[in-house]
């Protein structure tokens, strides 16, 4: 555990809000904003439908704050404007955690354009923007880290991917030893499971949010190759191999369950995109599962509902915002709410 006593709570618990940042830039999207801004409503429609939870929504300006309101009228939603680089803010906004109290606090780390591969103007400071913003205590780590390479059970295990966290683009300073520890204490874990790669043209450098999810204590959701020319099934085979036998903080075999992958998806160019159905964000009420329009998308809603039985699923097509580059995980940050004393206590 942490000497601060910090711990974010698993992705199932209960959330106040998630942070999202309407689609914006034209420089960036080009043709596809319009499909992008419908894409990302139909999202925030979905995470607030059935009583979910709060919107709290990024704009640049006023223009583009007049532009979201009027997309996502009549739900639940506070706006920010706060400049941005880019939608993705799994990666660039604040991890909200709870600490020993129970109490929210927003903990930062540093960002470095997934290695250098993007860097875009106010990328590295809308995090302090939206913590000072959210009104909670501030914590700092000084090295890289993006929001969407970790996945936690909130039970004191930590689950990630090689290839991204031990990237010499990211800390070269730190070897696997240093990253664990620094991991471990910054999200409250005891036990650290390791994956060795992500999808391939994955510029994240294999987030693990794209690969392998926790879905309860003790159970990680897989996917599992679709068609004959699936371009991750010798990868998805490997996670599956590397997982299985592994066990969790408190001693638990891991148990594995799967989702089919949406098997090759390619962008106008013939180029494999890093596609992936287990992208999705658990919300209060929803879980909103990312679909392209492949052969494979009505089954892995139907996986998804069998992980999830107590929760709405609801797919989205989320193509457009794979052709920016990721999906509705990677464009949604949860804010959990506070933790009450009677649920005991951190450490």
């Amino acid at each position: 555990m942490t000497t601060d006593a910090i711990l974010q709570p698993a992705e199932w618990a209960p959330h106040d809000a998630v942070w999202l940042a309407w689609p914006s830039h034209e420089d960036l999207w080009r043709l596809g904003l319009p499909e992008a801004r419908r894409s990302f409503t139909a999202l925030a429609r979905a995470i607030a439908r059935h009583g979910g939870e709060r919107l709290e929504v990024l704009a640049p300006d006023a223009i583009e704050e007049t532009v979201a309101r009027a997309a996502l009228e009549g739900l639940d939603a506070r706006f920010h404007q706060i400049p941005f680089g880019d939608i993705w803010v799994r990666d660039t906004l604040p991890v909200f955690m709870h600490d020993r109290s129970g109490a929210v606090v927003a903990s930062r780390f540093a960002f470095n354009g997934w290695g250098g591969k993007y860097t875009l103007r106010h990328d590295d400071t809308v995090g302090d923007a939206v913590a000072k913003a959210s009104g909670f205590r501030t914590l700092r780590h000084d090295y890289v880290l993006e929001g969407g390479s970790i996945e936690v059970d909130g039970e004191g295990t930590v689950l990630s991917s090689r290839q991204c966290l031990l990237n010499p683009n990211r800390n070269p300073a730190m070897d696997e030893a240093a990253i664990t520890r620094a991991v471990l204490d910054a999200f409250g874990g005891s036990a650290m499971l390791w994956v060795t790669d992500g999808l391939i043209n994955d510029h994240t450098d294999g987030h693990i949010d794209t690969i392998a999810r926790f879905v309860a204590p003790g159970v990680i959701a897989l996917m599992e190759p679709s068609g004959s020319d699936d371009p991750n099934r010798e990868i998805l085979h490997r996670l599956r191999d590397e997982l299985t036998g592994q066990r969790d903080a408190l001693g638990r075999p891991i148990e594995l369950v799967y989702v089919p992958s949406p098997g090759r998806v390619e962008d106008e160019e013939g180029r494999v995109m890093p596609a992936s159905h287990l992208n999705f964000y658990i919300g209060n009420r929803t879980v909103v599962v990312p679909t392209y329009g492949t052969a494979y998308d009505d089954a892995a809603a139907k996986a998804v509902e069998k992980i999830f039985p107590g929760r709405h699923v609801e797919a989205v097509d989320a193509l457009a915002i794979l052709e920016g580059g990721g999906a509705f995980h990677c464009i949604t940050q949860q804010q959990p709410t506070r933790r009450s004393p009677s649920h005991g206590s951190i450490g």
